[in-house]
């Protein structure tokens, strides 16, 4: 017999940094989930990377198991890592904070493909130099 869906929980919690506390506590502790043990199981799997938000969906089950999925980090968080910028721009069509190259946008966008919905990694690379257009970063080359 299949188990049942209690429900679904989606929050971004820093890679290997993930603790009881909001949001995972208050996410996940209405459907009764045993925190810790999704805490460790949630830093073991993302301690490569680290300090970086990563985007978490867990299914709680009606016994109070869990499965979760981690997707790739936000574009914007990667941007500001290859740019080497705290935060965007204010007013990022006046106001320019960083620069990125081409290439750099491409290899975002391969760790990135997973989550997107681009056929091509040409499009994909596309969409990420957009994102980082509306961040107030230049695209080089």
């Amino acid at each position: 017999m299949a188990k049942q869906v209690t429900g679904v929980a989606k929050f971004q919690v820093p890679g290997g940094q993930a603790t009881p506390a909001p949001p995972v506590g208050t996410s996940l502790g209405k459907f009764g989930v045993n925190l810790g043990q999704f805490v460790q199981a949630f830093n073991d799997r993302t301690k490569e990377y680290a300090g970086t938000p990563i985007p978490v969906v867990v299914t709680v089950y009606n016994d109070r198991s869990f499965e979760f999925i981690t997707k790739s980090p936000p574009a914007a968080s990667l941007l500001k890592a290859a740019a080497g910028i705290a935060k965007g721009s204010g007013v990022p069509n006046r106001d320019k904070v960083g620069t990125v190259t081409a290439a750099q946008c491409e290899e975002i966008a391969q760790k990135k493909m997973a989550d997107l919905n681009a056929r091509s990694i040409e499009q994909a690379a596309l969409m990420i130099q957009g994102t980082a257009r509306s961040m107030g970063i230049n695209v080089e080359g």
